[in-house]
């Protein structure tokens, strides 16, 4: 039985990795983002403000321990996910987890042109948007490093890089 959850910031790449290693391990894909929006009929964005973040986090914490029963899996996390209540302590109990590494400059450049899909970046300007990530990643990095593998996920910019990294991926995890 495998189940791995690869966490990290907005733009680190776990649901285009997560999808590539799940396919190259034949293993089944979930986003918990995708899971939770195909549950509830609403965007994370609507849900968030329906409920507020307390809201959306305790939502969010039973999401994790439903997708977390399942068999022969790859999640990949919201970004806040392992950040809340027990939950980077409980997806290590659940499974391997992988710690998507990636530069702040990296991000940027990821996540510059994705501003107008992700409200929560939406209209910052550039140096507001590196401040905005240094400063998420700071505070989310203790609980990120809890992960059983930290993963260097800069190059995903191209079909080879994912390759590579699918193959370093399975390679560190001993799959």
């Amino acid at each position: 039985m495998t189940r791995i959850f690869l966490i990290g910031y907005m733009g680190a790449g776990k649901t285009t990795l997560g999808k590539a290693f799940s396919k190259e391990l034949n293993l089944s894909f979930v986003d918990q983002d995708w899971y939770i929006e195909e549950r509830f009929h609403k965007t994370v964005q609507e849900i968030f403000s329906e409920r507020g973040e307390q809201g959306f986090r305790e939502l969010e914490r039973q999401m994790l321990h439903e997708i977390a029963e399942f068999e022969d899996v790859i999640i990949s996390t919201g970004g806040g996910t392992p950040c809340f209540f027990d939950n980077m302590d409980f997806m290590n109990q659940q499974g391997d987890t992988v710690f998507l590494n990636v530069n702040p400059e990296i991000l940027f450049h990821r996540l510059k042109v994705s501003t107008h899909s992700r409200p929560i970046l939406r209209g910052k300007k550039d140096e507001e948007l590196k401040t905005f990530i240094i400063e998420g990643l700071e505070n989310r990095k203790p609980f990120y490093t809890k992960a059983s593998y930290i993963f260097d996920a800069g190059e995903l910019e191209d079909t080879h890089q994912i390759k590579t990294s699918v193959c370093q991926l399975r390679k560190i995890l001993g799959l």
